[in-house]
């Protein structure tokens, strides 16, 4: 059955009106009056939106999504454009309205959930943990607490999988962050045995967990598991999963040679255990973060399943910047966008959608990807050796017509045969002045001028759409080599960029922007000063990011416990997460106390300094 939507939106000549629904679109219809109209199936008008389209890209989306019930046949189902609240910034609602709120700033800490500690976890921290991040949080007046990927990582349990921007699974969580006392393990004396011996670690020992805390898990589902998959709780997660549960199951199921119920099961009891920590969140008025990786691996459930949405034959990476002098190899395909267009992106928004159940908000990695991707044939390992993809290359003639060669300046476009990309870090030496220039020249349009509106439309036909499958806040990680292209799309559809101090972008930090004094991909605030950093050195720095236009601060907890002489890590030349140039980097970090320590009063002193700094910025 399908009914008539009509809606009256005046648009300018060029422009055109279309319905979305989920994966589809209704183009409409113009008729007189600037009325608008499609024949849209009955089953799509229980969630739709409407958008402005022009020159076949979204330039504008009404601000809520509609839900109607079919009128009676032949009946017009009439609709208004939905309008941003007066003063929103914002094109599209956000699921959280503190977001939405005019001139919103709010303040968080950054924590990878493996780096967090408890006296209940088991040598790596679990979503439990969250909780009493949460509870520090909300005491120092935080909103937001950020994190690093959570999804599954799992290949053999050893320390190449502790690489949380690895997934196997897009919508997997990782079975590690799991609380054992919950899956119905019991406390004996072996199990605090060896709870102790994992937990006295300074690091996280990342195959020594595994192997010990998935034993666990198996010796739970086989004990519980039988009577957990009987009840309704279970059946409604597996029927409201299947999307992508059974086909991970299996993947997980062949890799393992073990059934595929028993990692339904442990699926079950992380979300159900994340669920119960995003409400607890949500009662103390915080949300979560997430971070949502650029790739997703090879040899995960999604290339295994679906190889014809990713081009396999190249692996993912960036050309030499501020992280890595050799440029960087991330080890996963690109994207054949191509084919994920053919159903108006799916899969993206099927994840975008699940990564929505449990984050208000989400790290965009590498939003540069969603533009053009540094593409590395899978015959070579160096970032040295990379391309732009998509990308207008020269041809032969192009370049023999400037008195050059390809030998050694330019290399082959595997995309288009016959045309070339300049290399990134070309052989100069032995050429003439004037020929250096010349090359100089080619280089710098091909890098910075010849593709501003060519990767301005390739991601535009992606973002609006992938914006939209959730009410999540978008923040951009822009770093690196950024087209001119990039801030304009980022401002229209009001993504936030992120700001570092030493990455300045030759304009002042906007409203709409993350700022941090660190990251999970730099030395802390107290490495960079090679540990010469005071209290109040810690504290002028904070203030200053607190301080600024940024809509959102949210800075390593790291960096918050350098204010606090007694509760600041001792060795912190450890305090890094991750070396970007050390492709073999072990993801150890881990607080060096328990968190609980956070609220007792040995700490006040420290939240009373976070708290006084919101207060003083408004935040």
């Amino acid at each position: 059955m399908k009914t008539t939507v009509r809606i009256q939106f005046h648009t300018v000549w060029g422009q055109t009106l279309c319905l979305i629904s989920g994966n589809k679109r209704y183009p409409m219809r113009w008729t007189e009056g600037d009325f608008w109209t499609a024949e849209v199936d009955n089953a799509d008008l229980k969630e739709y939106f409407f958008a402005l389209m022009q020159d076949g890209l979204i330039v504008r989306m009404d601000w809520d999504n509609h839900s109607s019930k079919a009128p009676k046949k032949g009946e017009i189902l009439e609709e208004k454009w939905i309008e941003a609240p007066a003063g929103c910034p914002f094109p599209r609602r956000h699921q959280q309205e503190k977001f939405d709120q005019p001139g919103f700033r709010g303040a968080g800490v950054a924590i990878p959930v493996f780096s967090l500690r408890s006296k209940d976890d088991f040598g790596i921290g679990e979503f439990n943990d969250l909780k009493l991040m949460v509870d520090w949080a909300a005491a120092c007046g935080m909103t937001i607490i950020q994190l690093l990927p959570i999804n599954d990582t799992t290949r053999k349990g050893e320390w190449r999988d502790s690489y949380p921007y690895s997934p196997i699974s897009s919508f997997g969580l990782h079975p590690l962050y799991i609380r054992l006392q919950e899956i119905g393990v019991k406390e004996t004396a072996a199990f605090k045995k060896a709870q102790k011996a994992l937990n006295e670690l300074p690091a996280l020992d990342y195959p020594r967990v595994y192997k010990e805390k998935m034993a666990y898990v198996r010796k739970a589902y086989k004990a519980n598991g039988a009577a957990d998959m009987q009840t309704p709780a279970f059946r409604k997660f597996v029927k409201e999963n299947a999307f992508w549960l059974d086909e991970y199951c299996a993947f997980c199921a062949k890799r393992d040679n073990l059934e595929p119920e028993y990692f339904k099961w442990i699926q079950f009891h992380l979300d159900k255990q994340l669920s119960k920590v995003v409400a607890y969140a949500h009662k103390k008025g915080v949300s979560l973060k997430g971070d949502l990786p650029i790739g997703v691996s090879a040899d995960s459930a999604e290339a295994y399943f679906h190889p014809e949405l990713f081009n396999l034959d190249s692996t993912a990476g960036a050309p030499p910047d501020f992280f890595s002098a050799d440029g960087q190899n991330w080890g996963f395909p690109t994207y054949n966008w191509e084919a994920m267009a053919k159903d108006n992106y799916a899969w993206w928004k099927s994840r975008l959608r699940k990564m929505s159940q449990y984050f208000d908000a989400f790290r965009i990695d590498h939003i540069l990807g969603f533009f053009r991707i540094w593409e590395i044939p899978v015959e070579h390992k160096s970032g040295l050796y990379g391309h732009f993809n998509p990308a207008m290359p020269y041809s032969l003639d192009e370049i023999k017509n400037a008195y050059l060669e390809p030998e050694g300046l330019f290399l082959e476009d595997p995309r288009h045969p016959g045309y070339f990309q300049p290399m990134i870090t070309p052989k100069l030496q032995e050429l003439p002045q004037w020929l250096q220039e010349r090359f100089g020249r080619m280089y710098e349009d091909f890098f910075y001028r010849r593709h501003n509106e060519f990767w301005r439309r390739n991601a535009e036909k992606k973002l609006p759409e992938l914006l939209s499958a959730s009410g999540m806040l978008a923040c951009g990680e822009d770093l690196g080599m950024v087209p001119d292209c990039v801030p304009g799309v980022m401002d229209h559809w009001k993504i936030l960029s992120l700001e570092m101090v030493g990455m300045e972008k030759g304009r002042d930090w906007p409203y709409f922007s993350v700022c941090a004094t660190s990251s999970h991909d730099m030395a802390s605030l107290r490495m960079q000063r090679d540990g010469n950093l005071s209290t109040e050195e810690c504290r002028n720095i904070l203030a200053g990011h607190f301080h600024s236009a940024c809509m959102l601060a949210i800075h390593p907890l790291q960096d918050y416990l350098a204010l606090d002489e007694g509760l600041r890590r001792e060795d912190w030349q450890n305090e890094r997460v991750n070396d970007p140039a050390n492709p073999d980097n072990h993801w150890a970090y881990r607080v060096h106390f328990p968190l609980e320590q956070l609220m007792d009063k040995k700490a006040d002193a420290l939240t009373e300094k976070v708290k006084a700094l919101l207060r003083e910025s408004n935040r």
